[in-house]
């Protein structure tokens, strides 16, 4: 809530700096220009607000539409198995995800910046034009990740009955979609992940069981086998490579 209070007074102020400096110079601070093919261009006070506003979903953004949930659901299955509680940290398995997710999506932040990004600086493009070229690599990423049975029970649900195939879905149907692919999916690869720590667990315990040591706690015991088989099949870069891979890298 404090982020967003300042983001908006700091917008304000820039808007109200550019309409002062605008004023003086006797131009309009807020225009609105139609173009010859019906489009509109917007003066840069207005695309100034609207990217300072966009600001905002930036978190929202790098969460929803990107592959950091998977990579962070992941790894925080991964610590929850090997019983580890503050090892790696929260902030250790963010930076993880954030540079993996940066590695996985270097190929669309890329497109981006070829079609969109680089023609809008050269004023090749307007800015609405930037944005529909933006959301082409995007839609391409988050509909290859993307099963069409979710796709599918989210257009039931809007009741849109009108979009043939999962490549015209709307964007408000396909970022919901993609999120509950990206769950199932990270709930499956860490349940693969589980079970060798749980083999080690049921073993360790069925084995103080029999000497008697019932009031020795299994997970102690158990925890330097776990971190020794992880570290002999180096597991750390098996994870990262099958996240990887899991993206179609």
């Amino acid at each position: 809530m404090i982020r967003t209070v300042i983001l908006v007074v700091v917008t304000l102020v820039s808007l109200l700096i550019t309409q002062a400096a605008l004023a003086d110079t006797g131009l309009p601070a807020v225009t609105v220009i139609p173009n010859a093919d019906g489009t509109q261009s917007y003066s840069i006070t207005l695309q100034i607000l609207a990217l300072m506003t966009a600001l905002g979903f930036i978190p929202a953004i790098l969460i929803m539409m990107t592959s950091f949930t998977r990579i962070v659901i992941v790894l925080s299955i991964l610590r929850q198995a090997m019983g580890l509680q503050q090892a790696p940290s929260n902030q250790v398995i963010i930076g993880l995800a954030l540079f993996l997710s940066l590695f996985i999506m270097t190929p669309v932040l890329e497109k981006i910046n070829q079609n969109a990004l680089q023609p809008y600086i050269n004023e090749q493009i307007d800015a609405m034009q930037a944005l529909n070229l933006a959301q082409a690599p995007i839609r391409e990423f988050m509909l290859s990740q993307t099963r069409d049975k979710d796709i599918k029970s989210f257009l039931d649900i809007a009741n849109r009955q009108d979009v043939k195939s999962p490549e015209d879905a709307p964007m408000t149907v396909l970022i919901p979609a993609f999120i509950t692919s990206e769950l199932k999916t990270a709930f499956q690869i860490g349940f693969m992940l589980f079970i060798p720590f749980l083999v080690i667990d049921l073993v360790v315990a069925s084995v103080l069981m029999a000497m008697g040591m019932m009031m020795l706690s299994p997970m102690i015991v158990s925890l330097p086998f776990k971190l020794m088989l992880f570290v002999l099949v180096d597991g750390w870069s098996l994870v990262m490579g099958t996240l990887a891979n899991s993206f179609g890298l």
